[in-house]
């Protein structure tokens, strides 16, 4: 008897494959890391209350100034600057003018601008004494306000460089307060209990008043 010669078509069973992909797309979404943009790390003052603006009354001259426009553009102290890199040195020399230091004890140190004077090693004092003490800036440390506003078509990059600028001149005065340099101060771990004592006594009378205000429209 003949045999058939008809047979069955060859098929690739493809019923799971559905099932593998899936599988893939699982650990695909589950193993990569998507780089994202955590922004800047800033603390920021608490909400009014009474949801009313606090109207705070300052000299002007304690009021450090540096405004970006839309085109990366900077006036600092309401005059051009194309140098970014000079604003450290200009707000170090504003905090520690010392044009008329307060002897009203101030802060949670309860600490003057006097007293701070007072403490600080001779080689800043000296530099205060033949550099500084100019009637047109900041009267001392305690009152001593930087200002830095930008405009909305301003780029993250200058805003960062600016930053960074201002956080070194605050490092170079607490570290040069108790013999270091700002990158060592920098450096300090306040959790160790002698450098958190050195970090802290550094600071003491000092604060980093940096007062980032909202960004403004877009200006030429």
């Amino acid at each position: 008897m003949a045999r058939s010669k008809n047979k069955g078509s060859q098929e690739v069973n493809a019923g799971s494959m559905a099932d593998i992909a899936f599988l893939l797309l699982i650990f695909f979404l589950v193993t990569t890391q998507i780089a994202t943009n955590k922004g800047l790390t800033l603390l920021l003052p608490p909400k009014n209350e009474d949801d009313e603006p606090l109207e705070i009354k300052q000299n002007q001259k304690n009021v450090f100034k540096i405004q970006i426009n839309s085109a990366d553009r900077l006036l600092v102290e309401d005059e051009p600057l194309d140098d970014v890199g000079l604003i450290g040195d200009m707000v170090y020399d504003f905090v520690l003018n010392f044009g008329s230091p307060s002897s009203t004890k101030k802060g949670n140190d309860e600490v003057s601008d006097q007293d701070v004077y007072n403490s600080l090693p001779p080689t800043m004092k000296s530099y205060i004494t033949r550099n500084l003490g100019k009637d047109d800036s900041s009267d001392g440390p305690g009152a001593a306000i930087v200002s830095l506003k930008a405009d909305r078509g301003s780029s993250y990059e200058i805003f960062i460089q600016i930053l960074d600028q201002l956080n070194a001149a605050y490092n170079r005065i607490y570290g040069e307060r108790v013999g270091l340099t700002d990158e060592e101060f920098r450096k300090l771990n306040r959790n160790d209990p002698k450098e958190k004592e050195l970090y802290d006594r550094a600071r003491v009378g000092i604060p980093k008043a940096i007062s980032i205000a909202e960004p403004s429209s877009q200006g030429g």
